[in-house]
């Protein structure tokens, strides 16, 4: 397996900046294996359950951890908080920028001169830090971050985001992530309560979303890439319905990893570094809905593990049909057995 197996060309103006309205009016593209894919909306996703099925959604809330601060000597900073520590409240893993510039014990400030973050040691990954929240707000980190965080997007989206809650999906619960679970951003109250009023079970696990959203993979063997773990919790209850179903309907990677990492592991709750890549068997998880991914990515290795080569030709096709793509785009619903 080469990195270069991942790549596709990507056109810079379908990266979609804007989420669409309403959310379930995105696109859907519906794999057929060998024949022609169709073209419908998000909306009519239900078309496509049958009774018996169960829906899992990953219900982790994304929180405003994007701080852009200021050093003392007045230069630019930006912290990305990535996950809280357990054992220590005020400490954070984070991304930082300038990386190579700031330093041990350097404190970082607000806009107002309220001081906000400590930089800390780099973490045993070596690309974050652990860094310090301090200053008159750090016992409340919900109103910290309201006050003066910023949703987390994506590098490549470029435009702003009008309503913060556009990049949160609808049934949010634990404020955790640094980045959405996006595949469910399309998602309405009434394609939900549809949904139910059919027959069809929806289910939630959480996994934390973290670095490795956020980073590409660089290795020419993508299997000597170093995954990063992530919190997940998966009830024993849920994995007994989707035992018991007919299928078991994933809505986005994050779910499936969730799924599958209880599964293969039989631990419900903890840290999974699980890389899902080409030859991996699914225990779980029988159809994908799923946003389209970038290049070079670990989720595009998990798309090539669920429907083999032919998501070549599926993401051939969306970009002929000017599908839009990534974080705000539209998406597709894959069956691996077809």
């Amino acid at each position: 397996m080469q990195i270069k197996d991942f790549d596709y060309n990507l056109p810079t103006e379908l990266i979609a900046q804007t989420p669409v309205e309403p959310r379930d009016s995105a696109r859907l593209l519906v794999d057929q294996g060998s024949g022609l894919a169709l073209h419908r909306q998000v909306r009519d996703f239900i078309d496509f359950c049958r009774p018996g099925d169960v829906v899992v959604v990953n219900d982790t809330k994304v929180i405003p951890a994007r701080l852009r601060l200021v050093r003392e000597s007045g230069g630019a900073a930006e912290v990305l908080l990535l996950e809280q520590d357990s054992t220590a409240p005020f400490k954070w893993e984070a991304l930082i920028r300038p990386a190579k510039r700031l330093k041990l014990g350097e404190t970082l400030f607000a806009s107002d001169n309220s001081e906000v973050v400590r930089i800390g040691d780099r973490t045993k990954a070596g690309d974050t830090f652990s860094v310090e929240l301090v200053g008159e707000m750090r016992d409340d980190v919900e109103a910290l971050l309201k006050k003066y965080g910023e949703m987390p997007l994506p590098p490549y989206i470029e435009t702003r985001l009008e309503q913060a809650d556009r990049y949160q999906t609808v049934y949010a619960n634990r404020p955790a992530s640094a980045a959405a679970p996006t595949a469910g951003l399309h998602f309405t109250p009434k394609l939900l309560t549809d949904l139910k009023s059919a027959g069809i079970k929806l289910l939630t696990v959480d996994l934390t979303v973290g670095l490795d959203t956020f980073a590409p993979v660089t290795s020419e063997n993508p299997l000597e890439h170093p995954m990063h773990s992530e919190h997940y919790r998966v009830t024993q209850e849920t994995l007994e319905e989707c035992a018991r179903a007919e299928r078991v309907i994933a809505v986005g990677t994050t779910a499936t990893r969730a799924l599958e990492s209880a599964a293969t592991s039989g631990v419900l709750s903890g840290r999974t570094k699980m890389f899902i890549s080409r030859g991996y068997e699914f225990k779980v998880v029988d159809l994908l809905l799923t946003n389209f991914h970038m290049p070079r990515t670990t989720l595009l290795m998990m798309i090539e593990a669920f429907v083999g080569p032919r998501w070549r030709d599926l993401y051939s096709v969306a970009i002929a049909e000017r599908y839009r793509m990534l974080s705000f785009g539209d998406a597709m619903l894959l069956n691996r057995h077809l």
